[in-house]
C-alpha cells in the first residue's frame, strides 16, 4: 500500500467513525424535545457547514465564487448536493429519529451494492462473483435485522427500513457524483463541499420553510455543535480528499468504521439492547460489504 492510499484510508476511517459519533449527537438531540425534526437538523446543518466552508476556502484562497464561471461544475456540485447530501443526511436523520444511530447506519452501510448496480447498468462493469455472494448475504443481513430472526412481521418500522435504504442510496450518489470532479482536481474539494452543503440546504429550505419552535436550552446548542463540526466539517472534509487516494470501492470498505462506532455509542450511552439476530444481521452486512473488496491476485503465466 501506497503512502498516499495509507493517508487516504486512514481519512476515511477518522471520517466514518465521526459520522457514527455524529448520529449519536443528532439521537440526543432528538430525545430533548419532540419538537426538533429531522429536518430542521439537516436544514441547520447543511446550511451553517456550508457557509463556514466557503469562507474559509476564499480566506484559503481558492475564489470559491468562480464554479459560477464553468456551469457544468456548478450543475454538478449542485446535483451533488442534492441528490447526494439531501438523501445521504436527511434520510439518514429520518432514521435514526424514529430507529437509533445502530440500525440507520447499519441501513445505510449497504451503499456500496448501489454503487456496484449503477456500475453495472451505466458504466457496463459486470459484477464480480464475490459482489452477487456478497449482495445475498446482505440482503439476508439487512432482512434478518429487520425482522429480528422473526419472518413472519418486521420488528422495526416501516418507515425507518424506507429511510435507510433511501440513505443508503444517497451513500452510493453521495460517493459518485463528485468523483471525477475530484480526481480531475478542477474544483478543490472544500468548494465542492461547501456549495454542495450550502445547495442542498438552501433546496430544503425553499421545499419546507416552516420551521419549529426549538427549545434555547444549552444541551441543543451542544448536540447541534457536535453534528455541525464533529459530524459535518471534518468527516465531510476528510471523506471528499480522501477520494483523491482512493477508489469507491475501498472508500465504501473503510465505511464500516460508522456502524461500528455508532452501535458501540448507542450500546454505551443509550443502552440500546441488541437481540442475538441484531448482531448476526450486522455481521452479515459488514461482512458482506468487506468481502466485495476482496480481490485475488492473478497467477503471472510462465
Amino acid at each position: 500500500m501506497t503512502n498516499k492510499k495509507v493517508l487516504g484510508t486512514a481519512m476515511i476511517i477518522t471520517a466514518c467513525t465521526f459520522w457514527g459519533v455524529s448520529g449519536l449527537f443528532a439521537k440526543a438531540l432528538f430525545n430533548v424535545s419532540n419538537s426538533i425534526t429531522s429536518m430542521w437538523v439537516t436544514q441547520v446543518r447543511m446550511i451553517s457547514a456550508g457557509i463556514i466552508l466557503i469562507l474559509f476556502s476564499q480566506i484559503c484562497g481558492e475564489h470559491p465564487l468562480r464554479i459560477f464561471n464553468d456551469l457544468h461544475s456548478a450543475w454538478v456540485i449542485f446535483a451533488y448536493g442534492v441528490f447526494g447530501l439531501v438523501p445521504v443526511q436527511y434520510a439518514y436523520f429520518m432514521a435514526v429519529q424514529y430507529g437509533n444511530a445502530s440500525i440507520a447506519t447499519i441501513l445505510q452501510f449497504v451503499g456500496p451494492f448501489f454503487i456496484i448496480a449503477y456500475q453495472a447498468l451505466f458504466r457496463h462493469l459486470p459484477p464480480r462473483r464475490i459482489e452477487l455472494i456478497s449482495a445475498v448475504i446482505a440482503f439476508i443481513g439487512v432482512f434478518t435485522i429487520a425482522t429480528h430472526g422473526q419472518f413472519n412481521h418486521l420488528a422495526m418500522t416501516l418507515s425507518v427500513l424506507i429511510w435507510g435504504l433511501i440513505s443508503a442510496i444517497g451513500v452510493a450518489t453521495n460517493t459518485l457524483i463528485p468523483q471525477n470532479m475530484l480526481r480531475e482536481g478542477r474544483v478543490p474539494s472544500l468548494i465542492i463541499t461547501g456549495w454542495g452543503l450550502l445547495f442542498a440546504g438552501i433546496t430544503l429550505l425553499i421545499i419546507h420553510p416552516a420551521q419549529p419552535h426549538v427549545p434555547n436550552i444549552p444541551s441543543v446548542w451542544f448536540y447541534s455543535l457536535g453534528i455541525l463540526v464533529i459530524g459535518t466539517l471534518i468527516p465531510f472534509q476528510l471523506a471528499n480528499n480522501s477520494l483523491k487516494y482512493i477508489d469507491a470501492t475501498t472508500f465504501s470498505l473503510m465505511d464500516a468504521f460508522e456502524p461500528l462506532s455508532a452501535t458501540i455509542g448507542s450500546v454505551l450511552i443509550f443502552h440500546l439492547q441488541m437481540t442475538s439476530a441484531d448482531i448476526i444481521g450486522s455481521v452479515l452486512v459488514i461482512v458482506a460489504v468487506l468481502a466485495i473488496n476482496i480481490r485475488i491476485p492473478q497467477k503471472v503465466k510462465d
